[in-house]
């Protein structure tokens, strides 16, 4: 967020373990969830995998989503396998709208073949299902992408549980701390460590395709913007220019990243061609103008300003011809804006005092509303399918992320099982 730039300059660094995890744990629910029943998947000639359990893990998305309220497994009033032995009117009875059957069978080279069957109690009949190749490997993988299937139909929305999340974990080594760059699943597993410093490493954010990450460390002493290929490996510094360099973000078609500099003085916006190496100053005012971040036609920015004397979100073309727009007026504090991937909205952190919220504003009628209660939250990043807002928060002193649907019904927690973690970003698709 904006007091990010005053971070940048002090001496801060982290630690993670690498087999480390994030916990993630519903803390409110949501009333009007659907009702849905995923029932026990069937393993043939192979005992149940413990963390590659398919439909504990089908369960656990589609509740982590906000949108249904799966039933509990102790709960369940059958278990039916095959799609025969499904009788609706007692399901219709309880009052279930959908449920979920399926298997999982071992195959003579070591694979597995993964089926799944969505059926819709009320027109009682099947309405989505699919069969799987997997390996012990990709069970999880398989797992999430039935979810999406799932979540897809029912709602008509793109579901996003096969996307990843970066974040960065932190963690006291005997006097010093140390960071690490990490990558993970939406629900916390298969943590992949980018990079480790002894300097901190700030704003990680995903490339369209998802294959890259661009991100500030200070691993030589100052601030420096990279870009980081998951898939190749392939590392490159983008910007080290005296003074700050802070706040990337990609642009829809991934050949540009805005950017605060401070090179020529105040911190201002510029967006750098990554092809050409070319820089394009877009502000040129004497506050601090930064955390810009694109609109979806990738002709304006929206970034985060103290040119009215407080920060505020403006909005302005990308020529930086047009004159800014101001487009938070209520309170003293808000800034870090996310575009929902529709354009509509901008989840962002309003502050009053010292409590810091998500908030929405929605850019047609200029209205908003707060989602979460404080007191320190902030980064907030919105969920690829604008079902969820993923955002930093505190919690007994300790850093967390947290995730709220868009709505704010619905809360969670995704708490790190060694350290702390903060500064989040979720990928648009999965690499």
């Amino acid at each position: 967020m904006f007091r990010k730039i005053i971070i940048a300059l002090l001496c801060l660094s982290f630690t993670s373990v690498a087999q480390a995890v994030l916990k993630i744990d519903i803390t409110e629910g949501f009333e009007g969830a659907l009702p849905i029943a995923v029932i026990p998947f069937q393993w043939n000639g192979s005992a149940k995998i413990a963390n590659a359990d398919v439909s504990a893990i089908i369960m656990s998305d589609l509740a982590r989503s906000g949108k249904f309220s799966p039933v509990a497994e102790k709960d369940l009033i059958a278990r039916p396998q095959k799609l025969a032995d499904v009788h609706y009117k007692t399901w219709r009875i309880a009052g279930m709208d959908h449920i979920v059957i399926g298997s999982v069978d071992k195959q003579s080279d070591g694979s597995y073949q993964v089926e799944f069957r969505l059926i819709d109690i009320l027109k009682a009949r099947q309405v989505l299902g699919y069969s799987f190749k997997a390996t012990d490997k990709t069970l999880r993988a398989v797992a999430h992408q039935i979810s999406d299937y799932i979540f897809t139909q029912i709602t008509g929305l793109p579901g996003a549980f096969s996307t990843r999340i970066a974040y960065v974990t932190l963690k006291r080594d005997k006097s010093v701390y140390k960071s690490r760059l990490q990558v993970s699943d939406t629900d916390g597993y298969s943590p992949q460590t980018l990079l480790t410093s002894d300097e901190p490493i700030m704003s990680p954010a995903w490339s369209p395709d998802g294959s890259q990450l661009a991100y500030v460390s200070f691993e030589s002493g100052q601030a420096e913007i990279f870009t980081h290929n998951i898939r190749t490996g392939v590392r490159k510094s983008r910007a080290r220019f005296k003074g700050l360099n802070g706040s990337p973000a990609w642009s829809p078609d991934g050949k540009k990243l805005s950017m605060t500099l401070s090179k020529d003085g105040n911190p201002d916006i510029y967006i750098l061609d990554l092809a050409s190496g070319k820089l394009q100053r877009v502000t040129n005012h004497w506050s601090i103008d930064t955390e810009a971040v694109w609109m979806p036609d990738g002709k304006s920015l929206i970034y985060t300003s103290s040119r009215s004397g407080k920060p505020q979100l403006y909005k302005q073309s990308i020529t930086g011809k047009s004159k800014p727009e101001r487009l938070t007026y209520e309170g003293g504090y808000n800034a870090s804006a996310s575009i929902s991937p529709d354009g509509k909205f901008v989840a962002y952190v309003h502050g009053e005092g010292n409590i810091y919220r998500i908030a929405v504003l929605e850019l047609a009628t200029r209205s908003s509303r707060i989602l979460t209660d404080g007191p320190l939250d902030e980064s907030p990043e919105y969920a690829p399918n604008n079902s969820m807002i993923l955002f930093a928060s505190q919690e007994k002193r300790q850093a967390v992320l947290a995730a709220v649907s868009v709505d704010g019904r619905q809360k969670q927690r995704l708490a790190f099982t060694d350290g702390e973690v903060r500064e989040p970003s979720w990928a648009a698709v999965r690499y």
